[in-house]
């Protein structure tokens, strides 16, 4: 990145500044893209036609914070333009998503009625195991069986359901 032979003195000074421009952006909200706005500094300035600046430091540290600001207002409306198309393309499937709600809903009911089939122990033991998060070892201490019979009563559930699931996928 070092000035060529056409290079200004405004260009010179952005080389010699660097650290300090680097620095500035780092501490104005840049953090790793401090690099990324310096180069487009850097862009900005060749771009633009030569013409004396009384205080070049303060002219490139004013230009620095505006390359940021337009970077941060880019962002701003490129996000914006996202939750709109979202929000536009959620509203074309609102029919789709309700569909999909009564299907679970109805698969639900299925498998809560697959389980009650099973007893209500089995019901219970998956209920707080799966659900719940509890212990297989707790849930025998808290039903007073054994730990056996929770692995057992587990072992039913997961078969009762592992068919279900297959109708499901026949479907």
């Amino acid at each position: 990145m070092e000035p060529d032979s056409k290079s200004d003195g405004l260009t010179r000074v952005l080389v010699d500044e660097r650290a300090r421009l680097l620095r500035f952006l780092a501490a104005r909200g840049a953090g790793d893209e401090a690099e990324d706005v310096f180069q487009d500094l850097w862009q900005r300035l060749v771009a633009a036609p030569a013409q004396p600046i009384a205080d070049p430091i303060a002219y490139l540290f004013r230009a620095a914070e505006n390359v940021l600001r337009d970077r941060r207002r880019s962002a701003i409306s490129r996000e914006r333009r996202q939750q709109d198309w979202h929000e536009a393309s959620v509203g074309e499937r609102d029919e789709a998503v309700g569909e999909r709600v009564l299907i679970a809903r109805q698969r639900l009911g299925e498998a809560e009625a697959v389980l009650a089939a099973q007893g209500p122990r089995v019901s219970q033991v998956f209920r707080r195991y799966r659900l719940d998060g509890v212990g297989q070892a707790a849930i025998a201490r808290e039903m007073g069986v054994s730990l056996s019979s929770i692995e057992k009563d587990l072992q039913k559930a997961y078969r009762a359901l592992s068919q279900l699931r297959e109708k499901f996928d026949a479907e």
